[in-house]
C-alpha cells in the first residue's frame, strides 16, 4: 500500500515508482489512479463502493497477485490501510506513507501536535466537532467535502465559538495549494473538493468538561435522569475504557452512555429505552453533545439483550428485573462492569440477592443540595439511591 501527494506519481521516490510499475493490479480511487501514468498490461481497479462490503470480493479476485494499492498521504491515518490490515493482516500488507494531511496542516499552521485535536467527519456527522471545542483548543478536521467548512462554521457558530478562526487548506502539497481564513460567524469562503479546516477554538466552553457528570442541564430530560452526582459515580464505577462497549439500559435521556462515549472517541455504546419520546430525546441528546454514535434502540430490554454484542459495562438505571440483571450479567465479558441504581424497595431487594451471589459493593447514596427556604436557606435531601456495582471475576 502507498501513500500519495497531492503530486502524485513525481514525488514518489524511485523505489516505490518501481514497485508500482511492476504491479500487476493497481487498486485505487479515480482520483489516484489519475495521478499514475499507464503502465500495460497491468490492471487498474477501483475501489468499491461501499468499501467494506465490496473489498472482500475485489481482494478474492486479485488473489495470489502483485498487487499495489494507492490511497492518499498516511494509510493509516483515517485511510483504507487500516481496513486492509484489519482484514488481511499486518504480515500481508506493507504500508508505505506519504506526508498526511494532517501533517501538512500543522506545518501550516505552526501547530505542535500535543497542541491540536484531531477530528474526523464519517458519514454525514458534524455533531462530532461538538464534542471537541473548548476555549484556546485547535482542531484539524479531516473534511469531507467542498461543504463541510461551511458546515463546521454553522455548528462552531450554535455552539457559541462564533468568534473561532476558521482556515481551510486546500489541495495540500500541490501546486494548486491554496488558504482562506476568516472568523466562523463571518465565513463565506470557497473551498475547493480537496480540504482540511483548521479552527482555533474561541468562546465560551458551557457545560463542556472532560470530567464525568455534566450539568442536568446540558441534558433535555422529562425526569428521568440519572442525577449529576450519581452519574459520576456510576462512570467511575463503570470504568470508559478505549475501544470498550457499554450498554445502558433503561437509559431515560442517555445521559451515562453519552457521557461514557465522550469520555474516549473509540468508546462504544448502545442505549435501550421502550419510551418512544424519550428514545427521541437520547437521539437529540447525543447530537448536541457531541457522540452522535451511539446507538439507540427503541424496544424493551429483554427482547434486544440477547442479540446485542458481548459488553464490557453495562448499566441498569430504570427497571431492573432479575431477568434484566441475570442476563446482563451473563452477557459480560471477563472483567466486565455491572453497576444498577435502585430507587424502590423491590428494586433494592433484587440487587441485594444479586450482590449476595456475585460480590460487588453495594452503596446507599444521599445527596442534600442548599436551596432557599423564605429569607434563609436549607438542605434539601434528593430521593436516596442504592448503588450496586460489581466487576465480573476473570477466572
Amino acid at each position: 500500500m502507498i501513500g500519495l501527494t497531492a503530486r502524485g506519481w513525481s514525488d514518489l521516490p524511485e523505489r516505490l515508482q518501481v514497485m508500482v510499475q511492476n504491479a500487476d493490479v493497481l487498486l485505487g480511487s479515480p482520483r489516484h489512479l489519475g495521478l499514475i501514468p499507464p503502465f500495460p498490461p497491468q490492471q487498474r481497479l477501483p475501489y468499491p463502493s461501499p468499501l467494506r462490503e465490496g473489498l472482500p470480493t475485489l481482494l478474492g479476485e486479485v488473489s495470489g497477485r502483485r498487487v499495489v494499492a494507492l490511497a492518499s498521504g498516511d494509510p493509516l491515518l483515517a485511510g483504507i490501510g487500516s481496513t486492509l490490515v484489519e482484514m488481511l493482516g499486518a504480515t500481508a500488507v506493507r504500508v508505505h506513507p506519504a506526508v498526511s494531511s494532517v501533517a501538512f496542516a500543522r506545518a501550516r499552521m505552526g501547530w505542535s501536535e500535543e497542541s491540536t485535536q484531531l477530528v474526523r467527519l464519517r458519514g454525514g456527522d458534524l455533531d462530532v466537532v461538538r464534542r471537541f471545542l473548548f476555549p484556546g483548543r485547535h482542531l484539524i478536521i479531516l473534511s469531507r467535502d467542498a461543504h463541510s467548512p461551511t458546515a463546521v462554521a454553522q455548528v462552531l457558530i450554535d455552539e457559541g465559538y462564533g468568534d473561532s478562526m476558521v482556515t481551510v487548506l486546500g489541495d495540500l502539497g500541490a501546486d494548486s495549494e491554496s488558504r482562506t481564513e476568516s472568523a466562523a460567524r463571518t465565513w463565506k469562503g470557497h473551498a475547493p473538493e480537496l480540504n482540511v479546516i483548521c479552527v482555533a477554538c474561541a468562546g465560551s466552553s458551557g457545560a463542556a468538561s472532560l470530567a464525568a457528570g455534566l450539568p442536568d442541564e446540558a441534558f433535555d430530560h422529562d425526569g428521568q435522569l440519572t442525577k449529576r452526582d450519581l452519574r459520576a459515580s456510576a462512570l467511575a464505577h463503570l470504568m470508559p475504557r478505549p475501544g470498550e462497549l457499554l450498554w445502558d439500559v433503561g437509559a431515560g435521556a442517555g445521559s451515562i452512555a453519552i457521557e461514557w462515549l465522550r469520555s474516549h472517541p473509540g468508546c462504544r455504546a448502545v442505549a435501550i429505552e421502550h419510551n418512544l419520546d424519550r428514545v427521541k430525546r437520547i437521539r437529540s441528546n447525543a447530537e448536541a453533545l457531541g457522540a452522535p454514535s451511539l446507538e439507540v434502540l427503541h424496544s424493551e430490554a429483554a427482547d434486544v439483550l440477547a442479540s446485542l454484542p458481548q459488553p464490557n459495562a453495562v448499566f441498569i438505571g430504570g427497571g431492573a428485573t432479575v431477568e434484566t440483571l441475570e442476563r446482563s450479567w451473563s452477557a459480560l465479558q471477563a472483567g466486565g462492569r455491572l453497576v444498577v441504581h435502585a430507587v424502590t424497595q423491590e428494586t433494592e431487594m433484587i440487587m441485594v440477592d444479586c450482590w449476595k451471589r456475585y460480590g460487588g459493593e453495594l452503596s446507599r447514596l444521599s445527596v442534600e443540595h442548599l436551596e432557599p427556604i423564605g429569607r434563609y436557606h436549607g438542605w434539601r435531601p434528593a430521593r436516596a439511591v442504592v448503588q450496586w456495582s460489581a466487576v465480573k471475576d476473570v477466572g
